[in-house]
């Protein structure tokens, strides 16, 4: 069937229109924002690639976006969108929540940056150490930061180099972690059961690559077998409890809880990356969730509620480095004022249960609608969602790992965004990696917006791989 595996890009009739369909609402996206493009054309000679980060840079054109509020953003030509994209996972609390701007706005009158502790640092870290079931924290500015600390810490702990993570999961942009990324199938990526240790950008030293090992997601032989290979040398593995950079894939039963005793037994550590995770999927993350303690866990995106920070909990006896000096974290903004009063706002009145109630409302209403279209339409592809998460994977089978991911054909997730964007719901680019986003402001307006828009895709593509169609 079609979407069961990426097809050839000799198009066939079917394959042809498609294209189309993807082509009328590319032309629709860039004649309704006009400023957007005129902006881009004017960034091109002072921002490298006309944008601030390189995941901004998507087909047809980038969106810039003059504000936002509650569960709404609007772009530079004024076209207002229900925001699913959710800042890629940093969106929990929405948009100019109450709570976030009084806090924030009270800080900025009492000074934003003393490079010194203060008590709301303290309340941050006591609140998370309760949710985490992890006692000891330290701060950071980004995800990036979390998780390259997480590995200096690994190693740092355990005397050893290598670390293990896993294909196809992104942990940030620092050198160990810029491994096996996205690799593609014409980069060798090896064996299932043996992944290849892929350079995931040039710039990359292959003397720094060669330390990080990978392994395949869901497979705990593999994990032994690297182990074994190099028993004494590993320091630890950081792995997404929750694997997110391939739209969602769940651990199997068992999994988490047997990498932990791998790791164990072997005097390596296990770090979770809980990047996009944490307070998204529940107000423990995916650690509360699975009721699995990693040694170490990195947040970061939502719990700053918009603002700029990062954190590293992990065990005492792990802390211990840090608090006695053996290890150095440090950062100049490390617990910036701004940031520790945004995030004591997001854990004290937006990530509360009530909240998290609310969120499983709508992700429910979502997944019942999405389901029907899926299912009255014939459309051979499944929904994946849990806490204020959610994707469509258009296969017919569940995906374990990332050479399942591989096999999804990505086209019809690009027409699935460009359709929901021209009708007024943003969602993160990228195709089939990424994830849409609930917010704690979002309601059940925002949520049929989202379902009528998939109704219409599911319509087109519906007839489209029945007889070939035109999207209305």
């Amino acid at each position: 069937m079609l979407l069961d595996s990426t097809p050839p890009r000799s198009a066939t009739a079917g394959d042809v229109t498609i294209d189309q369909l993807t082509d009328e609402q590319e032309r629709a996206f860039v004649a309704r924002q006009p400023r957007s493009h005129a902006l881009h054309a004017r960034a091109l000679a002072s921002l490298a690639g006309g944008v601030t980060s390189s995941w901004q840079i998507t087909r047809p054109q980038p969106v810039f976006i003059a504000r936002g509020h509650g569960s709404k953003i609007v772009d530079v030509d004024g076209n207002e969108y229900v925001d699913l994209h959710g800042g890629y996972g940093a969106g929990l609390a929405g948009h100019a929540h109450p709570a976030i701007v009084e806090a924030v706005t009270r800080q900025v009158r009492e000074g934003t940056h003393f490079a010194q502790p203060n008590e709301d640092a303290i309340v941050v870290a006591e609140q998370l150490a309760g949710r985490f079931g992890l006692p000891l924290w330290r701060f950071t500015n980004s995800g990036t930061e979390a998780t390259m600390d997480a590995v200096h810490l690994m190693r740092a702990v355990t005397g050893r180099d290598l670390i293990v993570k896993v294909e196809g999961c992104y942990h940030g942009h620092h050198d160990s972690a810029q491994v096996s990324v996205a690799p593609d199938e014409d980069d060798d990526l090896g064996p299932i059961e043996h992944p290849r240790s892929v350079a995931a950008s040039s710039g990359i030293p292959a003397a720094i690559t060669s330390l990080t090992l990978v392994a395949t997601y869901n497979d705990l032989e593999c994990v032994a077998r690297l182990l074994e290979e190099h028993r004494g040398r590993v320091a630890g593995m950081i792995v997404e409890p929750i694997m997110m950079n391939a739209g969602i894939v769940s651990p199997a039963g068992g999994y988490l809880e047997g990498l932990r005793s791998l790791l164990h037994d072997h005097g390596a550590l296990l770090c979770f990356d809980e990047v996009k995770t944490g307070l998204t999927v529940g107000p423990g993350g995916a650690t509360g969730l699975f009721g699995v303690s990693p040694d170490i866990v990195c947040l970061a995106k939502s719990l700053g509620g918009g603002l700029i920070t990062g954190a590293v909990g992990a065990t005492a006896e792990v802390m211990t480095h840090v608090a006695t000096g053996d290890y150095e974290m440090v950062g100049t903004f490390n617990g910036n004022p701004l940031s520790m009063a945004a995030s004591r706002a997001v854990l004290e009145h937006v990530a509360t249960e009530a909240a998290y109630d609310h969120i499983a409302t709508l992700r429910a209403r979502i997944g019942q609608a999405v389901t029907a279209s899926i299912d009255r339409h014939g459309l051979p592809a499944h929904l994946v969602s849990i806490g204020a998460k959610g994707c469509v994977t258009f296969a017919t089978s569940p995906v374990r790992n990332y050479r399942d991911f591989l096999r999804v054909d990505d086209r019809f997730n690009h027409l699935h965004w460009l359709v929901q964007h021209n009708h007024g719901v943003f969602l993160p680019p990228w195709g089939k990696t990424e994830q849409w986003m609930l917010s704690v402001q979002h309601g059940t307006d925002d949520a049929d917006r989202f379902a009528d828009n998939f109704e219409r895709f599911a319509v087109a593509v519906g007839e489209t791989l029945r007889a070939g169609s035109r999207l209305a």
